[in-house]
């Protein structure tokens, strides 16, 4: 059976006091929306559309940085979620197959949920509902369950007593035949206080048209919705949390777990060791066997088999570190390539370059990149060395085996096994430190 995801993605979300579209605020830096995008990726979607409103366009170009077959409909009024799912009937044109509603603003729906969801339509239900024991029910919608299923969704306001004693609460997320969800829909009303369209109408209209509905659970944590700074900073501790047992469980060694922060995205091989306070932003590969120290941050980089990272290092996109290679204390390497075995150990900035097999970078080093309107390239051959305190600036080639004296400003190729000297020659004058000194303390005195 194909499936249809529907992911609704319109709200302003006024609490959030921001004038960035609610579903664009980031977990694991990445957008709300993006997480539940991943969530309907289970069900591997032969259509993926996302429902906007406010902020569209900024909504849709974040999707598209993901993901770039996404279908779009825009909610132009919010009148409630049944009307959110009406936007999406164009989406759906000529699709033959179920389909699934999801929310921009609940990104922790597990997979094998929706794949429960879809067994219970496979052995039956029209409509499947998804459901949670909520341990405060509160204001949450109740799921009235019976003989025949699910029976009705009955909201807090309108519910008597004994039903608000229910604690199976509805979580929004819905499955159905694509048809026959956009008939339900269609048949909704507005006849309540806010006059709004609401998803939840469809159950009773199906239990009318004599259609079977079920519900399906799943733990209270995968449908937290995100309204409010204070609900993102609580989902953002649950993504951490969760991270990190996976990583623990894959094979990871974590001495700090707590002050790991993970991306969305981020993939890290077995046997690898993270020592405390590191961050990871998007777009980071951490192979086998590697040790990322204390105090890291790493973001758009890639880190081979057996590298060592830091302590207080910072990768930039585009780094690529080799196999064995060692990158040091406040050591920045942006847009560049660490050959197997290379060493940056200490106080350096490596930008658009390519460091050869077992080159040695010495200390302060300075691969000056940028000219104020283009960047260059900084070429370093293997087992080159290059000693402290130098400055290589591009476009400039150090062949392999070069060597660079401390200190030395570079604006020529080297070449293979030569030694190059940037700067001015020392001269002593005899004497002279001593006679300013007793100078300076003689003014001092005066003064």
């Amino acid at each position: 059976m194909k499936t249809a995801a529907i992911i609704l993605a319109a709200g302003q979300g006024t609490r959030m006091q921001s004038d960035l579209p609610k579903v664009l605020h980031q977990i694991g830096s990445a957008p709300m929306v993006i997480h539940a995008m991943a969530s309907a990726n289970a069900l591997q979607p032969d259509r993926m559309i996302v429902v906007t409103g406010h902020g569209g366009d900024l909504v849709e170009a974040a999707v598209r940085d993901w993901r770039d077959d996404v279908h779009y409909a825009t909610q132009s009024e919010q009148l409630g979620t049944a009307h959110a799912v009406q936007q999406a009937a164009q989406a759906l044109d000529g699709f033959e197959g179920d389909a699934v509603v999801l929310y921009g603003d609940t990104p922790f729906v597990a997979g094998e949920t929706l794949q429960a969801m879809q067994a219970a339509r496979a052995a039956g239900a029209a409509v499947v509902v998804l459901g949670f024991e909520a341990a405060n029910p509160g204001g949450y919608g109740r799921l009235i369950t019976g003989a025949d299923g699910l029976e009705a969704i009955v909201e807090a306001k309108e519910a008597t007593p004994e039903q608000l004693a229910i604690t199976l609460c509805n979580s929004g997320v819905v499955m159905a035949d694509a048809a026959t969800l956009m008939d339900l829909v269609n048949a909704v009303g507005n006849d309540n206080a806010k006059g709004e369209y609401y998803l939840t109408d469809i159950v009773g209209i199906a239990r009318e048209r004599g259609l079977s509905c079920a519900a399906v659970t799943c733990g209270e944590q995968e449908t937290l919705g995100v309204n409010s700074r204070i609900d993102l900073a609580a989902a953002e501790a649950v993504f951490q949390w969760n991270r990190r047992g996976r990583a623990l469980d894959e094979g990871v060694t974590l001495t700090a777990p707590e002050t790991v922060h993970f991306a969305f995205d981020t993939h890290i091989g077995r046997d690898v060791t993270i020592e405390p306070n590191v961050f990871f932003g998007p777009g980071v590969t951490v192979e086998t066997g590697a040790e990322i120290r204390a105090f890291c941050h790493l973001e758009g980089c890639h880190i081979s088999e057996g590298a060592q990272i830091g302590p207080y290092a910072r990768l930039r996109p585009g780094a690529e570190i080799g196999g064995k290679a060692r990158v040091g204390n406040f050591v920045e390497i942006k847009n560049a390539v660490l050959h197997e075995g290379a060493k940056v150990n200490h106080l350096t900035y490596i930008g658009d370059a390519e460091i050869g097999e077992r080159a040695n970078i010495g200390a302060g080093t300075i691969t000056c990149n940028y000219d104020g309107v283009f960047k260059h390239k900084t070429t370093i051959g293997a087992d080159a060395f290059i000693g402290s305190n130098s400055a290589l600036v591009a476009p400039v080639t150090i062949a392999a085996g070069g060597y660079v004296a401390s200190g030395s400003v570079i604006t020529s190729n080297v070449d293979e096994g030569d030694l190059a000297i940037g700067r001015a020659r020392q001269v002593n004058k005899q004497g002279l430190g001593a006679r300013m000194v007793a100078r300076l303390r003689s003014l001092k005195e005066k003064s």
